[in-house]
């Protein structure tokens, strides 16, 4: 800019400037001053008046050169046609991370939010409590919910990325509040295509002493962070009764749903139905979790109703004898 502003003013060599009559030239323009009262003159009233052409070029030169301040840029509705014609590169709202398996683990939300796990694109495996009719004073009745109350939030993040709708619950003619049949499968709306899911340990039972450690969307007393899916504190499975077992874990409420990992085998082999809690997630205690292979009269009907059988041709399932 600066070799094409000095060929006018001077009208020499740009390698060699007139470097008196340039300061001169320069010094003219900056000392120039309009009356307030005046209106600002256009390039051509500039020229009837009789202004070199030079001065006339340092000027505008001045006004309009590098420092030029950008164009405003306009908003522009949503709904405008104009917004389809902006230029724009594509992403996927999520990254779906489908090698990390716990991405399988969902949160549940109703009337009680609880944790859940995707055991197959189209099926989740809870607590039985977490789904169990509640009256207006928030008592456990001996009914399940209606499924479409229920909605399943995908992400483990503090908001989550989807959701999806609930369609049939799965479950035993018991463990209502908690205990005994505390489990259950929902069956979805839509199959989630793509989304990790978890194998459920159905074939064998838990061994003692093998490590787990429970994963869910609770949140304590003391939590400082918002909701969001956290693994927790674990550790070696105790004492396996006929139905669930107990491991020292971490736990807070919303946690229950929630699988029971083992990252040796990195599959399911409980749900997290009860704990000792004192309002602080760093606390381990005594936990229940129930066995799965104890139901797998139940994960065999989910699978049949999610395929479209009605759950009257089926064989009882319900059943809590054991």
């Amino acid at each position: 800019m600066s070799r094409f502003f000095f060929w006018f003013v001077s009208g020499s060599d740009v390698r060699e400037p007139s470097s008196l009559r340039t300061r001169e030239a320069i010094a003219s323009v900056l000392n120039r001053r309009e009356p307030r009262s005046s209106p600002p003159s256009s390039l051509g009233a500039r020229l009837s008046s009789g202004l070199p052409w030079a001065t006339v070029f340092v000027s505008t030169s001045l006004l309009v050169g590098c420092s030029q301040p950008t164009k405003r840029p306009i908003a522009t509705p949503a709904s405008h046609r104009q917004a389809e014609e902006r230029p724009f590169i594509f992403q996927p709202p999520v990254d779906l991370d489908v090698e990390n398996k716990i991405n399988a683990v969902v949160r549940i939300v109703g009337d009680v939010t609880c944790t859940g796990t995707l055991i197959a694109e189209d099926l989740v495996l809870t607590a039985h409590h977490c789904v169990s009719e509640r009256d207006a004073d928030g008592q456990v009745q001996n009914r399940d919910k209606d499924p479409e109350s229920l909605t399943i939030e995908l992400g483990g993040d503090d908001l989550p990325w989807g959701e999806v709708k609930v369609r049939a619950i799965v479950s035993p003619d018991c463990g209502y509040v908690s205990g005994e049949g505390d489990i259950a499968i929902l069956v979805l709306s839509r199959k989630l295509v793509g989304v990790p899911t978890l194998s459920p340990r159905i074939e064998e039972a838990p061994a003692a002493n093998e490590s787990i450690y429970p994963i869910g969307f609770g949140r304590c007393a003391l939590s400082r962070t918002p909701i969001h899916r956290i693994e927790r504190v674990g550790g070696p499975i105790g004492k396996v009764r006929s139905g669930d077992f107990i491991a020292v874990a971490s736990v807070c409420p919303g946690d229950s749903g929630g699988p029971a990992y083992s990252p040796k085998r990195q599959d399911v082999v409980g749900v997290v139905s009860a704990s000792v809690m004192d309002g602080d997630d760093a606390t381990a205690a005594p936990s229940i979790f129930v066995r799965l292979d104890a139901w797998r009269e139940l994960f065999s009907a989910a699978k049949e109703i999610a395929n479209g059988t009605s759950p009257s041709e089926l064989p009882p399932f319900r059943s809590c004898q054991r």
